[in-house]
Formats: structure tokens, C-alpha cells, sequence
């Protein structure tokens, strides 16, 4: 079984990392994808421990110590992916890994912020090699993910299903009601997603927020994570 897990630790973790660390141990994950990395003294405590628990794969956006990104951390071998022409606005909001037999994407997409990251999304997923797209996006389809409209990008998402990507949790448990993050007047989003290349939805066993991490206030966001 492989198992990927993708969560947004808010802030880079702050006085919660042991919590954080202690999670992730126990998620067992083989890949694990985290957002709102940044490159500080937390960042680098959090790496290490990830390497002495067997994570030795590790990739992160080379971007300022007080900046929000992503970090890719494998027990698996991967190689980091290279992006082409990429000359845009929060071009750190995306990395990618190349495994044996697929693509990895960790994504920490601007909130409500005029970007082009989505057609970067689509020249790269389409490919030899099918992916797998995780992370906090900042949006999600109107309606469905959150009881109202405010949502930007949702026509970009439902973009994502015409080049062969499709909501792996929408996939499993269609439109059931859940969210990933909640503001203080209690309404709740769906921000964090999973999208899996259509020749992999056969194998998918899982897909599934892990909603304790949240409540335990380990972060503001629950951790996602998906089973092969």
C-alpha cells in the first residue's frame, strides 16, 4: 500500500511542530506533502526529524524564511521536477517529484489573488507519466466546498477533469458535506484537495480528511491523505 499525506501546518508549524512531528509519525504516510512550510528555524528542525523517521527524499521552494511553501518529504526515491518558463507571481506556490511510476504535485496556491499557476498546473500534468496533484489550494467548486459563491478559480478546477484529473475525495464520497478549514464565524471551506490522473482512480483504496489534527487546534487546516 502507498500512502501520501497532505497537510497545510499553518505558519510553518510555530510552537506546534512536536505535535506536527508526532502526527506524521503516526500517519505512517511513505510520501508526505505539507504547506505553509517556510525555510526557518522551525523548517529546519522539522526536516531534520523528518530524515531521522526515514523521510531521506526531501524537496522545498527556495523562497525567504518568513514565506508560506511547500515541502515534499519521500521515503520513496524521487526526483525533483524542473519547471519550464515558469516567470510568474508566487511561482514557489508549486513543486513537483517524479517517482518511478508517477508525477507528484504539492501546491499551495495564493488565496483570492490574480495568478496563473493553473495553466502551469495543465502544460505540467499532462505527461508519459500520470499524476497526482495535493494541497491547500484556497478554493474549491462554489456551492459544494463551502455553502456559498466566494470562491475564485472554480472554473480552473473543473478545468483540471477535461485534461484526465479528477477530485480523488469528491471521487469516493461524492457530494458529501465535509470541510478542511473553518473561519471564526464558523463557515466552513473545502480548500485542501487531491487530484489523481484518471488511469489511477482504479487503485485508489482511500481518500480521507483526518479531521483530529484540526481539532487538536495541531493546525487550523485538516491533513488529508490518500491510499493506493
Amino acid at each position: 500500500m502507498l500512502k501520501i499525506l497532505s497537510w497545510n501546518i499553518q505558519h510553518g508549524g510555530g510552537t506546534r511542530i512536536k505535535e506536527i512531528l508526532k502526527f506524521l509519525q503516526k500517519s505512517a504516510a511513505q510520501i508526505i506533502v505539507l504547506s505553509e512550510f517556510r525555510n526557518n528555524r522551525n523548517g529546519i528542525f522539522l526536516r531534520h526529524k523528518l530524515l531521522e523517521l526515514g523521510y531521506s527524499f526531501q524537496f522545498v521552494s527556495l523562497i525567504s524564511s518568513d514565506t508560506n511553501s511547500v515541502l515534499i518529504a519521500s521515503k520513496l526515491a524521487c526526483n525533483s521536477r524542473l519547471f519550464v518558463d515558469r516567470k510568474q507571481d508566487y511561482d514557489h506556490a508549486i513543486i513537483g517529484v517524479e517517482f518511478l511510476a508517477f508525477r507528484l504535485y504539492g501546491v499551495y496556491l495564493p488565496h483570492k489573488k490574480k495568478h496563473k499557476l493553473f495553466d502551469i498546473l495543465q502544460k505540467e500534468l499532462v505527461g508519459e507519466k500520470p499524476s497526482i496533484l495535493m494541497g491547500d489550494f484556497n478554493t474549491g467548486i462554489n456551492h459544494v466546498d463551502q455553502k456559498g459563491d466566494s470562491f475564485w478559480y472554480t472554473t480552473e478546477l473543473k478545468r483540471l477533469e477535461k485534461i484526465g484529473m479528477q477530485d480523488a475525495f469528491r471521487y469516493l464520497h461524492g457530494d458529501v458535506e465535509t470541510y478542511s478549514w473553518f473561519s471564526h464565524q464558523g463557515n466552513g471551506y473545502r480548500y485542501d484537495h487531491i487530484y489523481v490522473y484518471n488511469d489511477l482512480l482504479p487503485l485508489i483504496k482511500e481518500c480521507d480528511y483526518l479531521h483530529e489534527a484540526r481539532e487538536q487546534k495541531w493546525s487550523d487546516h485538516s491533513p488529508m491523505a490518500i491510499n493506493f
